[in-house]
């Protein structure tokens, strides 16, 4: 396997909260509904929203940005063991297969303020 794109991205997780207080229509144009809600049925927090969010503009990013890319076309899903990862499908799938892209690697993290995404696209 090569790889065959890399992105990093961050997000200021107070300003991002504004962003979604200010724009409540940006949530559903960003996120899939298993994106905001947690099993419980509560909704995810700012945090760990944001770093979703920094994660889908790394995946961009590995995919060489191209326009036309669907936010809610790639899904970070989240394992039982905490191990997060992506799904893709529409015009994010397309773009992939496009460039031979057959996995992904993700890393979520925020901390003082800042959430942070790598992506690594496998081929």
């Amino acid at each position: 396997m090569a790889i065959v794109g890399v992105g990093i991205d961050v997000a200021g997780i107070d300003r991002f909260g504004e962003a979604l207080e200010r724009t409540p229509s940006l949530a559903g144009r960003l996120f899939t509904g298993g994106e905001l809600w947690l099993e419980s049925g509560e909704r995810r927090g700012i945090a760990s929203l944001a770093a979703r969010f920094a994660a889908k503009e790394a995946l961009a990013k590995a995919l060489g940005a191209p326009a036309g890319l669907h936010w809610t076309d790639a899904e970070v899903v989240t394992a039982g063991t905490g191990q997060p990862s992506l799904t893709v499908r529409g015009t994010v799938e397309a773009r992939a297969h496009e460039l031979g892209v057959t996995g992904w690697h993700v890393s979520l993290s925020h901390d003082a303020g800042v959430a942070s995404a790598v992506v690594i696209a496998e081929g």
